[in-house]
């Protein structure tokens, strides 16, 4: 059986060039600067993460195939909610072939604006260029019942939009929707959601995961179902990245807030797909920023302690 968190394609090897080792250690330099990520009005976002990619596959005398890529990005809070944030791919390593570009391009650029309702509710809408090569329109909710439970939902009108290999689109017709129940346990920091709908590629399914939030680290299962690719399962760690103590600029450079890897028992690409909205998005961080009616592990400790800047005199 295959394990891979990515479709195989036809393979090739790819050295690391003194181009990309200069960007490597660009990328660690820039880690060590000091750091903000939860924003105040008016100030921008410039940080740099990785998107590590791997699969064992065992018929190229290689015990695993790794894709590795740079992912620089911004985000700028533009007051009440409001946000724009972009995400380029710079491509580092490729085991992966030709079926994955090596192309320097624009993954993500978004506009989007959050508000409550009655203290009950959040929703978060967005419009632009998406993960996972969509474009289009999304909206995405929480409803509180308690502290224990709530329902949440997802919906998108999105078509295809890649610059892996120039400008590739589709008409924006695809009709995507997840909703479902999630349930926090306080007392032992355990997370548990299931959610049912439509994905990306036109397939119904149903997902269901349990994640235990540690400081600075959650840990997930996961299982799925879906009419297309049938049982699947795996494994999530985020890991919320240092530096922890942080200085609040009005331009902050700094690393990505969490690196996030996902660990799949099917090697099947095209089922329960799902885009994201953020370039940072991530399971332990939700999609609403953690102080707008404060629910799960938005009630923890923060991971990010913050200060802000003297000004000199």
């Amino acid at each position: 059986m295959k394990h891979s968190i990515l479709k195989p394609h036809e393979m090739r090897n790819n050295r690391i060039t003194p181009f990309k080792k200069v960007l490597l250690v660009g990328f660690l330099l820039l880690s060590g600067l000091p750091a903000w990520a939860q924003m105040r009005p008016g100030q921008i976002d410039i940080f740099a993460g990785v998107d590590f990619n791997y699969r064992d596959i065992f018929h190229n005398d290689r015990l695993y195939d790794v894709l590795i890529n740079l992912t620089p990005g911004i985000k700028w809070n533009m007051r009440n909610r409001w946000e724009a944030s972009a995400q380029v791919v710079i491509p580092v390593v490729n085991q992966f072939g030709e079926g994955f570009s090596n192309k320097v391009r624009l993954n993500m650029a978004v506009l989007s604006k959050q508000f409550p309702i009655k203290n009950r509710m959040k929703v978060k809408l967005s419009g632009g260029l998406f993960g996972a090569s969509r474009y289009g329109l999304d909206v995405k909710s929480m409803w509180i019942a308690n502290k224990w439970l709530a329902f949440t939902g997802q919906a998108g009108l999105t078509g295809y939009c890649s610059l892996a290999s120039g400008w590739e689109a589709s008409t924006m017709k695809r009709l995507t929707f997840l909703i479902g129940p999630e349930f926090w346990l306080e007392s032992w920091t355990t997370q548990m959601r299931i959610k049912a709908g439509r994905f990306i590629y036109g397939d119904y399914g149903v997902q269901a995961e349990a994640f235990r939030h540690f400081k600075h680290t959650s840990v997930g299962i996961f299982a799925s179902y879906s009419d297309i690719g049938k049982e699947n399962a795996g494994f999530k760690i985020i890991l919320a990245l240092p530096p922890y103590k942080r200085t609040r600029r009005k331009i902050n450079f700094r690393p990505a807030s969490n690196f996030r890897l996902t660990y799949n028992v099917s090697s099947d690409y095209y089922s329960n797909r799902q885009y994201f909205t953020d370039p940072e998005q991530n399971e332990r961080n939700g999609w609403f920023d953690r102080d707008m009616l404060p629910w799960g592990p938005d009630t923890m400790s923060p991971d990010f302690i913050y200060k802000d800047r003297k000004e000199e005199r």
